[in-house]
């Protein structure tokens, strides 16, 4: 029996949801086809088959993917100091914005998470888990004395994770540069919080 490498099967799975994202952010999902997704990965249908059973199976991995790399995230930003973990946490939930294309994908997670109630409970639950670490965060920050929080933890990571949606909603504005107003996103952050501006 062949045995099967843990980490090229996982770099494989990663291939290919990258791939489909990207067709998804272009075409939208119900558009691409499997044998978009086959081709722009080149890769056979039948390998592809035995990553996942279906198109939508490529869908909810990019955002089982997505929870898990949030993950290695918060880990990475507990080692810093908190406001500095908080900073990183920020620079990464923007990092897709500075892709334009990611508008399309946004647009379409939210076409089919109002018709797909296991979608939306993945992506509600991700965005549950970001709110709480970020929470954990600004309240660390809070308590040695790095920010003063005007409002509650909780409060604040919310609207954290507004201002970063916030851009991604401008994404369709082909004049804003969201490399360039991702600056003026950790001021706005800073000055809510009481911090010095980074």
């Amino acid at each position: 029996m062949r045995t099967v490498d843990p980490v090229k099967h996982a770099e494989k799975k990663r291939h290919i949801t990258d791939t489909a994202a990207g067709l998804f952010a272009q075409k939208g999902f119900d558009r691409t086809t499997v044998a978009d997704i086959c081709k722009a990965a080149d890769i056979s249908t039948g390998s592809l088959f035995h990553y996942f059973p279906t198109k939508r199976a490529i869908f909810l991995e990019i955002f089982e993917q997505d929870g898990r790399d949030n993950a290695a995230m918060f880990a990475k930003a507990r080692e810093l100091s908190p406001w500095d973990g908080v900073l990183m946490v920020v620079d990464h939930l923007c990092v897709p914005a500075l892709d334009r294309t990611v508008a399309g994908l946004v647009l379409e997670v939210v076409a089919q998470a109002s018709r797909d109630r296991e979608l939306w409970d993945l992506v509600a639950r991700n965005e549950q888990v970001v709110r709480d670490e970020l929470a954990t965060l600004l309240q660390q920050a809070h308590e040695t004395g790095q920010i003063a929080l005007p409002v509650s933890a909780v409060t604040a990571a919310t609207w954290t994770q507004g201002l970063v949606d916030g851009l991604f909603g401008r994404l369709v504005d082909p004049d804003f540069d969201a490399t360039v107003q991702v600056s003026t996103l950790r001021l706005i952050l800073s000055r809510f919080v009481g911090a010095q501006a980074p």
